[in-house]
């Protein structure tokens, strides 16, 4: 038998949930428009966006590529991340798998899923996120903490 010390991959899985006054209409064109999607989920202080590739349908792949601030935790590094769209029924599902690099070396592999459940005053996301954490990476608290960031400025995207 194996020690947890031993072990190269942590999996782990969450669910989040988050309600938006606003229809499903608008909060899939949050993901659908480039430019709303680079606001939310691509632009933020501590790290300069060098590249943002957006191809949103199904087999379409995303790269965005993050430098991170010389005198922060990842000292300068470069981070990419490639998303695949598996699945897209507009206006109510998104499944996507994508990895996190930092250079050509990734650190993580999930699948996530967004399903958007109109409610009577608006939408309710379900975001399930399953994902394999190798060697020194992120881990997973630290990747639900930025996906709860990352809905919250979806929040903000849909308010303004």
């Amino acid at each position: 038998m194996h020690t947890v010390q031993e072990q190269t991959v942590v999996h782990s899985t969450f669910t989040l949930e988050k309600h938006y006054p606003v229809s499903p209409e608008k909060v899939f064109a949050a993901f659908s428009d480039p430019a709303k999607r680079r606001r939310w989920n691509g632009e933020g202080p501590g790290a300069e966006l060098l590249r943002f590739d957006m191809d949103f349908r199904i087999g379409g792949l995303d790269r965005s590529e993050h430098r991170f601030a010389a005198d922060g935790p990842l000292k300068g590094a470069v981070l990419v991340r490639q998303l695949h769209y598996q699945d897209i029924v507009p206006n109510r599902r998104i499944v996507t798998v994508y990895t996190w690099s930092i250079g050509d070396r990734p650190f993580s592999s999930s699948q996530s899923t967004f399903e958007l459940i109109p409610t009577e005053n608006g939408t309710d996301l379900i975001f399930t996120e399953q994902g394999a954490f190798f060697e020194n990476s992120d881990g997973p608290k630290m990747r639900e903490d930025g996906w709860r960031s990352l809905l919250d400025k979806l929040g903000a995207e849909l308010a303004g």
